[in-house]
């Protein structure tokens, strides 16, 4: 059955659905949506901890990972719950794809850290003699070496993002002007369609995939709303053009 208010699954579906009903559009939004999703934890994970909450470390496939309870670990939950409150199946998969998320952000992270430090470990051995030369003391060249690796790995992350999220957020927007002939949900309700986007495409790819439904029914009475919604905006565009 539906539910009401802020975790009405039909009702947060059939919004964003109303502006991804052509199916190219929508296959774009599945490849697209979740890279963004990840690069945006790769980014936040450079925030600072919150409440002065202790950091996890663990090791994954060799390299050290360490997770902060961030504000990019608060947002992953707030999406996680939220999806569980939505739907306990679906929502448990995507809660599990926000948590990997999470976690492979915070690797890949440490990864192009460990990567860029090796580098400049090599040039930083190369130079010690020539920096001792001028009587710089040890203390001065590890504060050095330290500010070129942290700034060195904050410009590869941002690079990374920067690109990912160019390219991802072009697709987005060709598929809504080529395919769809419409705005992206995000200029009507920026927060449900940040919010929703993830799951959505999650849901048409179970209901694509495997016939899913939250519950008999669903989708059924979701496609009505799509197709009230799409029928609404049309005739409110040609009022607008007559």
């Amino acid at each position: 059955m539906g539910k009401y208010g802020l975790i009405d699954l039909e009702k947060h579906f059939a919004f964003y659905g109303a502006y991804h009903s052509n199916s190219i559009n929508i296959l774009i939004h599945m490849i697209f949506v979740w890279p963004i999703f990840f690069t945006a934890s790769l980014i936040l994970y450079f925030t600072p901890p919150l409440f002065g909450l202790p950091q996890v470390q663990l090791s994954l496939f060799g390299y050290g990972v360490v997770l902060f309870f961030n504000v990019g670990f608060f947002l992953v939950l707030i999406y996680a719950l939220f999806y569980i409150c939505l739907d306990p199946k679906a929502g448990s998969l995507a809660a599990l794809l926000c948590a990997f998320c999470w976690v492979a952000s915070s690797l890949v992270a440490g990864w192009l850290g460990f990567s860029l430090a090796w580098k400049i470990r090599h040039l930083f051995g190369n130079c010690v003699l020539a920096v001792n030369l001028t009587g710089e003391q040890p203390e001065s060249i590890h504060f050095s070496y330290c500010a070129m690796l942290g700034a060195g790995i904050k410009r590869r992350i941002e690079s990374v993002v920067l690109v990912a999220q160019i390219v991802c957020w072009t697709g987005q927007f060709i598929g809504h002007g080529v395919f769809e002939k419409r705005a992206p949900a995000l200029l009507d309700n920026l927060i449900q369609a940040f919010i929703m986007a993830p799951f959505f495409v999650l849901l048409e790819a179970l209901q694509t995939s495997f016939g899913y439904e939250p519950y008999p029914g669903f989708h059924a009475s979701v496609q009505a709303r799509i197709d009230a919604e799409i029928k609404e905006w049309r005739e409110k565009k040609l009022k607008l053009l007559s």
